[in-house]
């Protein structure tokens, strides 16, 4: 399984970012997708996961700015980030639940917000 993602770079407070991220190989079934962020130091935090049953679910620091969207046919989640904060700044992971597989991750993709 691979995970690629993209969508990360520098933006000012304020603005939008859309991060995307496309799975390939050997995947039967995905039960989740979503992706986490970390900033050096700091332990992983969930930014969105979205079932394949349409749930979605979101960290508290995010509510309302970030939304969570994925194609589960196309194997492919993407995560559209608003009125970011300069603390949204971090390396953001997507990653995929298989059934009998577990968790996969990807690279992580910089995002910079200036104040």
């Amino acid at each position: 399984v691979q995970l690629q993602a993209s969508g990360g770079g520098l933006v000012q407070a304020g603005g939008s970012l859309r991060l995307s991220c496309a799975a390939s190989g050997s995947i039967f079934s995905i039960r989740i997708m979503g992706w986490y962020r970390q900033v050096l130091g700091k332990q992983r935090e969930l930014v969105a996961r979205i079932t394949s049953g349409g749930s979605t679910g979101y960290g508290d620091s995010v509510k309302g700015r970030f939304t969570i969207s994925a194609d589960f046919a196309k194997k492919t989640v993407a995560l559209q980030m608003n009125s970011l904060k300069p603390e949204d700044t971090a390396d953001y992971y997507c990653y995929i639940n298989v059934v009998q597989l577990g968790d996969s991750w990807g690279q992580g993709t910089l995002v910079t917000v200036s104040s």
